[in-house]
């Protein structure tokens, strides 16, 4: 008789590849199946750019019942990034304890220093001399005083951070974004300027990356490029504060008791009560204050 053969078994299918942190973070973020993304890495591995290519498109939506359409109205899918925007706000007004401080600030130094160094320091730093800048660089340095502003709630600790990752709100035609500017507290003013510039024309190309929106402890949002006087900002959760900057506008106040007009704007500070007391969201916003009032120690200070 002839002798059996011997065959060898299947070779095992081989692993999935595993997912790098940043996509694994933000597909946790989005609510996405990694399972329902078409990886164009190798052996089919999902991507940064794959990962953002699905949050932009508009979800697939079934045909409207009869009658849902009806004549002067249409409809057009939310597009992913919008939905997360409204998830992550409804989130944040349910698990929070959300409250906002208010306060103004005389705008007259700052405005005057805008203008006598802004050619100086484009020239010297390569960037121009934005307003962006001044707020974030006083809240880098007031953070230092209420770290509780830097912090956020885990479970049932509280995460303290020894950075800054300050995000900073973008318009953009699709949408609000948030990119962060990682280790804000290690830069200097000019350096910012730069970081903060970057970003903003990162987000206004679309060229954003996963870790450009990912990591914040602390926002500072300007409505006040859009023409608002007075806003209450909601936290970018899981944050636990949030500087909204307004439109400087001529106001009569008192300066030595006497009358003047000067340029005011509003600051309001969001926060989560359950972390931040009111002591210690008044004292953030004073120091920010003093600090944007004495513009020229600002963009010295270390």
């Amino acid at each position: 008789g002839s002798a059996a053969t011997a065959t060898a078994p299947p070779a095992p299918p081989a692993p999935a590849p595993a997912h790098g942190p940043a996509v694994r973070r933000l597909l946790e973020e989005h609510g996405l199946d990694p399972a329902a993304l078409s990886g164009t890495g190798p052996r089919g591995r999902v991507l940064k750019e794959d990962v953002l290519r699905q949050i932009e498109r508009p979800p697939a939506t079934a045909a409207p019942a009869a009658g849902a359409g009806t004549p002067g109205e249409r409809l057009v899918p939310m597009s992913r990034i919008r939905r997360r925007i409204a998830e992550r706000l409804v989130q944040a007004q349910h698990e929070a304890a959300i409250l906002t401080t208010f306060n103004e600030v005389d705008m007259g130094a700052l405005v005057e220093l805008r203008e006598r160094r802004r050619e100086s320091f484009e020239r010297e730093h390569g960037v121009r001399l934005g307003m962006t800048g001044f707020f974030a660089r006083a809240c880098v340095l007031a953070l230092r005083e209420v770290p509780e502003l830097n912090a956020a709630i885990r479970g049932g600790d509280i995460v303290y951070h020894d950075f800054v990752n300050l995000a900073v709100a973008v318009q953009t035609p699709r949408g609000l974004v948030v990119p962060v500017l990682h280790g804000a507290q290690a830069l200097d003013f000019a350096g910012i300027e730069r970081g903060i510039a970057g970003l903003a024309q990162k987000a206004r190309e679309s060229r954003l990356s996963l870790d450009d929106l990912a990591g914040g402890t602390f926002t500072v949002s300007n409505g006040g490029v859009f023409g608002s006087l007075l806003s209450t900002p909601i936290l970018n959760p899981p944050q636990s504060g949030i500087l909204g900057m307004h439109r400087t506008e001529k106001r009569p106040v008192v300066v030595d008791d006497r009358v003047v007009i000067r340029p005011m704007m509003y600051l309001a500070l969001s926060y989560d009560h359950r972390l931040v007391d009111g002591e210690q969201s008044v004292t953030f916003l004073v120091r920010v204050k003093e600090r944007l009032e004495d513009p020229e120690r600002l963009m010295q200070d270390a």
